[in-house]
């Protein structure tokens, strides 16, 4: 519990930094995490005919982390987290891979043959819009 508090302090410094050294952003997809867990969030995409996955965003409580800087190029995107101890904070029907360190993974399926760990990502529709914000709540 003591590293994900060193973590966050951290992670918000260093936010402040780039802030203040970054240009304007105009159009990406930010994910909220407004539960009381530390977040690991992965996010899967269309890339050309096939999906591509890629994981491990860690997101303090009541922070927010950009996943993609620039203009939502796919109207539905895919979400998977966990918190710290691997226990699902977002999962849901569509099965895409995972890997237990930072991955990128081309394609959806076959993910045991290839090594890797089957996860249930939510859908998300985004409308076709350029910006979006997601927020990870906790459930009732």
């Amino acid at each position: 519990m003591v590293l994900q508090g060193r973590f966050c302090k951290a992670g918000a410094l260093a936010l402040g930094v780039a802030l203040l050294a970054a240009t304007p952003v105009w159009a990406q997809f930010q994910l909220c995490n407004q539960m009381l867990d530390l977040a690991n969030v992965a996010i899967g995409q269309p890339a050309g005919d096939s999906f591509e996955t890629r994981g491990w965003w860690k997101i303090c409580p009541n922070h927010c982390a950009t996943l993609i800087r620039k203009p939502i190029a796919a109207r539905f995107l895919y979400f998977f987290a966990t918190d710290i101890f691997g226990k699902e904070l977002l999962s849901g029907t569509v099965p895409m891979c995972i890997a237990p360190d930072r991955f990128v993974i081309e394609g959806e399926s076959d993910c045991a043959l290839r090594g890797q760990v089957e996860a249930r990502f939510i859908e998300v529709d985004t409308g076709d819009t350029a910006d979006w914000t997601l927020f990870l709540r906790a459930q009732p």
